[in-house]
């Protein structure tokens, strides 16, 4: 009791020791900040050690880029990372070897034959008593803060996905394309990256429908599923672009939510929302006590805040990124589907991952086994990769059509707000077409101007340039700024 208490002493003097501006929020939300740090790293943690295998050592580095209380947080781990047999010799820190599938945790440097799974896979994350929070990890589900509704996801089936190692690439595993300038400027670019503390994680590039160069940081091979952050708002898009294709929803509904029945909210439209032109109210700040922290790590379900929240702005004239509204689509996804976990795993992974060959992909859900539309997609990179052929092809990929042409188009079309028109359905535009606006200028200026990006933090990015048949890939965790446009541009030089 005595350590609690001086510990509660010493953390309230050094907050308040703080000015409000240093520490990033009020001194209100101290405690939210408390019940933050505790749900961010169980949450995240659990995800980086059994999706993407990582040690226990790195998954707290990762973490302390958001906020050093995590070095403070006491991390207890049951049951072991999943662990595939690595022939030494095909792995590589930098480079494209068709390595073996390794989703092996750091921690484990035996040679041993792997042992039974355990059945009960956690994270505890404890800040000396004052707060607790656990994450636990269901296979095919990923990670999910443990609350009084997530026993449920215990009786939830998901399939593996199995595709060839003798196709090529996307329907399979192989890659007969030799591209020695391309792999060799690619291989360059990640050793760089990292010198500078980039801490790239994986890069590719994709010409013609064909992959013709890939390289990987330290630990992380082809099958590494990797954090895309908000590049889950564009596969949660995508998602609803096959159910309007496949005609199980319409084009562009009205009456969203029966929460929004009596109110002004009954007109906005699907499109409004894809476009982040809907104008609900929404705080997207990273700070204890805004709403964008309280979706993803204290709310029961992610769509929580954003389903209660008043209109601030006629929709369709205001443009305002907001996550909320992308866990908004993602409920409105589980509903369509008929408000089931279960049907809405199967959905995804036979109408769009197996499609697709996403085989190393896991979409976490909340507590209430809704999809994180706004974030939580571990993929990768080849699997991030897919998603952006399937655009680039226009909706088309193995032979298998999963969204119409005219969808595409719309995805890629600008909006209709006043302030910010490069922004289409959960993709990130580089033109706003004709307009002289000087908040619509390119938004990558080197590169041309029909590209469009799912992008996600810690500078996560799948670049798609049609006029040029090209898709780019770049996964790692960069806290600050990042040169992507210039990267992009220089393997751009070097591919026609």
């Amino acid at each position: 009791m005595k350590k609690i208490l001086y510990t509660v002493v010493v953390l309230t003097v050094l907050l308040f020791a703080a000015a409000p501006s240093i520490l990033g929020f009020s001194l209100l939300n101290i405690g939210h900040a408390i019940s933050v740090s505790t749900a961010l790293s169980a949450k995240l943690g659990c995800s980086s050690y059994f999706i993407s295998g990582f040690s226990k050592e790195q998954t707290i580095t990762d973490l302390a880029s958001y906020s050093p209380v995590v070095n403070m947080v006491n991390m207890q781990y049951e049951g072991t990372a999943k662990r595939d047999e690595v022939n030494p010799y095909q792995f590589n820190s930098y480079g494209s070897l068709h390595y073996k599938s390794q989703n092996k945790s750091l921690d484990d440097e035996s040679t041993e034959e792997p042992s039974e799974q355990v059945s009960l896979k956690r994270v505890t994350a404890d800040l000396f008593g004052i707060a607790k929070t656990s994450a636990t990890y269901r296979e095919g589900l990923g990670c999910t803060i443990d609350t009084e509704t997530t026993a449920k996801l215990d009786n939830i089936i998901v399939e593996d996905i199995n595709h060839s190692e003798f196709e090529e690439w996307p329907l399979g595993d192989q890659s007969s394309y030799d591209a020695p300038l391309i792999q060799e400027t690619l291989d360059s670019m990640v050793r760089a990256d990292n010198e500078r503390g980039y801490n790239t994680r994986a890069m590719i590039v994709v010409k013609d429908g064909h992959l013709l160069a890939e390289s990987y940081g330290p630990h992380v091979t082809k099958d590494t599923p990797l954090l895309g952050w908000s590049m889950a708002k564009s596969l949660t898009a995508i998602i609803l672009g096959h159910l309007e294709y496949t005609k199980v929803t319409e084009r562009n509904p009205t009456n969203l939510f029966s929460q929004w029945q009596n109110d002004g909210r009954s007109k906005l439209t699907l499109q409004q929302l894809m476009q982040m032109s809907s104008g609900l109210e929404f705080d997207e700040t990273y700070a204890p006590g805004s709403d964008a922290t309280r979706m993803l790590f204290t709310a029961p379900s992610a769509s929580d805040i954003a389903i209660v929240s008043p209109l601030a702005h006629k929709p369709g004239t205001v443009f305002s990124y907001s996550s909320g509204t992308a866990n908004l689509l993602s409920r409105f996804t589980h509903e369509t589907l008929g408000n089931d976990t279960q049907l809405s795993v199967d959905y995804l992974f036979e109408e769009i991952f197996k499609p697709l060959g996403m085989a190393n992909s896991v979409f976490e859900a909340d507590s209430t086994g809704v999809f994180v539309g706004s974030s939580y997609v571990y993929s990768s990179g080849r699997d991030w990769a897919r998603l952006g052929l399937l655009m680039l092809n226009q909706g088309e990929i193995n032979g298998q059509r999963l969204l119409s042409k005219d969808w595409v188009q719309r995805a890629t079309t600008v909006n209709s707000s006043n302030n910010d028109k490069r922004y289409g359905y959960q993709f990130w535009l580089n033109s706003a077409g004709n307009t002289t606006n000087t908040n619509n200028k390119l938004r990558w200026p080197e590169l041309p101007s029909d590209a469009y990006a799912m992008l996600g933090n810690r500078q996560q990015s799948v670049m798609i340039i049609p006029s040029s048949n090209l898709v780019f890939v770049r996964l790692g965790w960069t806290a600050g700024d990042y040169p992507m446009a210039s990267n992009y541009s220089a393997l751009l030089d070097i591919t026609h």
